[in-house]
């Protein structure tokens, strides 16, 4: 994958290129290990299950399996869309697994969960971009755990709005879809994505009655007043939660970062967001969309 343009997006000076490769002392993650942790990546592997957390090479899973919680990812492992950030493979899958959605129900009845994130690849190349297989999941985990909240993390459809209504339609708890970055780096960073687009998902989501949620990484080569536009733009879009954490170049074949965020501007990203009426703005060095999902959505009930 070779990204031109990225020396328009991240300029410095070549002499500050290995101090922006070292990972900062905040960045740094224990090995995953534990007896939990065990039990989680057996249950994975047995259940035939795709997890973002393997797939997109997220540094929080360690923690997140030792207790005994991990981001599903149905429709394949295999993604229509060549966003530069991310780790999960590009290409056309070959296949829909129709079985899928029970599994993924008897998964979360093993795991226990009381909140299930649940994600997906783009699959552009499906009519309905898999809509009717996200909302058959949804209703087999509802089925089976009457007691578990349903967070899903889904694509755009390409706008097909009426593939959106057939997810809205089987109530999620939670609707999140990722804005992913500013406006300006799209064409780079998301170059199949339109931000207007995620924008409407969001309002549409909210018209639908239901909680919404988007996220956005730093350190891709926007400026802080961009991000502070793009928290505006979400709030004018009526979304309710936010995630906001660092950018991490998961190999040499993707976008650079152009810079470590402290955890002092994380706090003042929040601070901001806050200040703009959000429910809650969850932001720090190592947050990622589904992080503690659960704590986040704590503060829809206060």
């Amino acid at each position: 994958m070779n990204h031109k343009g990225t020396a328009d997006i991240c300029e410095q000076e070549e002499s500050n290129h290995k101090e922006r490769k070292a990972k900062p002392p905040w960045l740094k993650v224990s090995l995953p290990t534990g007896e939990p942790y065990r039990r989680m990546k057996e249950l994975v592997l047995d259940n035939n299950l795709n997890t973002v957390c393997e797939s997109a090479a997220c540094p929080n899973r360690g923690e997140c399996w030792s207790r005994s919680t991990a981001t599903i990812m149905i429709l394949g492992n295999i993604c229509t869309r060549s966003c530069g950030f991310c780790n999960v493979m590009t290409g056309r899958p070959t296949e829909l697994d129709l079985d899928e959605p029970r599994r993924v129900a008897e998964s979360v009845a093993m795991m226990n969960l009381k909140y299930a994130v649940i994600t997906s690849v783009n699959r552009d190349e499906l009519e309905d971009g898999g809509a009717s297989v996200w909302a058959e999941t949804v209703r087999q985990v509802r089925q089976r755990c009457q007691n578990t909240k349903i967070e899903v993390l889904i694509p755009d459809f390409c706008g097909k709005w009426d593939a959106l209504a057939v997810v809205l339609a089987a109530k999620p708890d939670v609707l999140n879809h990722n804005v992913e970055t500013v406006p300006r780096l799209y064409g780079v960073v998301r170059p199949q994505g339109r931000f207007e687009r995620s924008l409407e998902l969001i309002e549409r989501a909210h018209t639908a009655g239901l909680t919404t949620k988007s996220g956005l990484m730093v350190g891709l080569g926007e400026t802080d007043t961009e991000i502070i536009e793009v928290l505006a733009a979400l709030k004018r879009s009526h979304c309710d939660l936010v995630t906001i954490g660092q950018y991490m170049q998961p190999t040499e074949h993707h976008l650079p970062v152009c810079r470590w965020v402290e955890p002092a501007l994380f706090d003042w990203y929040r601070e901001q967001g806050m200040q703009m009426g959000f429910a809650n703005v969850f932001s720090g060095p190592l947050v990622r969309s589904s992080y503690h999902a659960e704590e986040q959505s704590w503060a829809l009930a206060r």
